[in-house]
């Protein structure tokens, strides 16, 4: 495992884990399918595979210990059992394809202080553009469904690039949506479009009383197309972002804040925007999904193909792992039990798919 060092300026989830280190199954296709996934084994010290045969995966949720994955293409949701085998879920049949659309962010709510959860959000890309559904979960750990969609919100901008797509409840209990410029990009200053922008929703969908803008979902814009966000325990809120030739981004978003984007890409030093905390070459970063554990925060990067981290006590700095090791990374997260696990993103179409791709698997990062 390589790590470097740089600065930039200014589901029983153990028993897969343990199961795994020694046997793993690929992706099952759902009873009546006539396909079956690939599957490897492996059991190299602190990183060791779990799911391997993933097709485009996006965004990993759980329910409880049990790992819920997307992928974008397919449009299913894959329930990960004990020994790291996948069951299909649910499927979204009216998902749209194409480019960077399709089935992206999952969220879970949690429910009550024993982490019960009754619904799934899914963020994907629809006939009528893009839109946050949810669905009752029925049954027990794997056998696992979903009931009818319900639309949270609809008609959010989609292109074939910059979908946005991340979704994810705050620690003030409501729902988080990124939300891409939908190749328009003078739309992310346009504060009456949700192109380019962080939206905050009640888990129903409506508009909070105490959002920045009355009457509006639009919690931060100036934004291109970010597709990470988490929060540390003071509640303080992150969030990654894809820029377009000169700088990718890490931000700390408030309320209202202006994130410059078209008028400007990375640190400005205009006090008319925020600038991020911390900014790298797109061939280095192309920052995904994040998570925050330990004090630092962890950015999966696909063009740059490397996990990386920030300490949370000092932004501007960064380390490097896994550079090169297993490709694309669109997502890292951090299980119910401590560990940190990542998903690649090999067959996205833009990657070099290797054998046993995509996969899901612990970064051997946090023990």
């Amino acid at each position: 495992m390589r790590s470097e060092k740089h600065r930039t300026g200014a589901p029983s989830f153990v028993l897969i884990a343990m199961a795994l280190s020694t046997m793993l199954s690929g992706c099952t296709a759902a009873p009546g399918s006539e396909t079956e996934r690939p599957s490897s084994a492996t059991a190299t010290p602190g990183a060791g595979d779990s799911t391997t045969g993933l097709a485009a995966p996006w965004s990993v949720a759980f329910v409880g210990d049990t790992v819920l994955l997307s992928e974008r293409d397919s449009g299913r949701i894959l329930e990960l059992a004990e020994d790291g085998s996948a069951r299909e879920a649910a499927r979204l049949d009216d998902i749209v394809l194409g480019g960077e659309g399709g089935l992206l962010g999952l969220a879970v709510p949690v429910e009550d202080d024993r982490g019960a959860a009754s619904m799934l959000y899914a963020y994907s890309t629809g006939p009528d553009g893009n839109r946050v559904q949810r669905f009752a979960l029925h049954g027990e750990p794997g056998s696992l469904s979903l009931g009818a969609a319900e639309t949270v919100i609809g008609g959010l901008p989609s292109a074939s690039n910059h979908n946005g797509g991340r979704i994810a409840f705050g620690p003030d209990g409501m729902l988080y949506v990124t939300v891409g410029d939908a190749s328009h990009s003078e739309l992310a200053q346009d504060r009456s479009s949700l192109a380019g922008k962080i939206l905050r929703l009640t888990p129903d969908g409506d508009v909070p009383a105490d959002n920045p803008f009355p009457g509006s979902p639009v919690f931060s814009y100036g934004h291109r197309n970010p597709q990470g966000i988490a929060w540390d325990e003071d509640g303080t809120m992150y969030a990654t972002e894809f820029g377009q030739n000169t700088w990718d981004e890490l931000n700390v978003i408030t309320a209202g804040a202006n994130y410059g984007w078209p008028t400007v890409e990375g640190i400005a030093h205009d006090e008319r925007f925020t600038d991020p905390v911390q900014q790298w070459a797109p061939e280095d970063a192309s920052p995904s999904g994040m998570a925050i554990a330990d004090d630092t925060i962890y950015i999966a990067n696909l063009r740059g193909e490397r996990l990386r981290s920030v300490p949370l006590d000092d932004l501007g700095d960064s380390t490097e792992h896994l550079a090169g090791e297993y490709g694309r990374l669109r997502d890292v997260v951090l299980t119910p039990h401590g560990t940190l696990w990542a998903l690649t993103n090999n067959t996205d179409g833009r990657g070099e798919p290797r054998p046993g791709d995509d996969r899901f698997f612990d970064t051997g990062l946090i023990r």
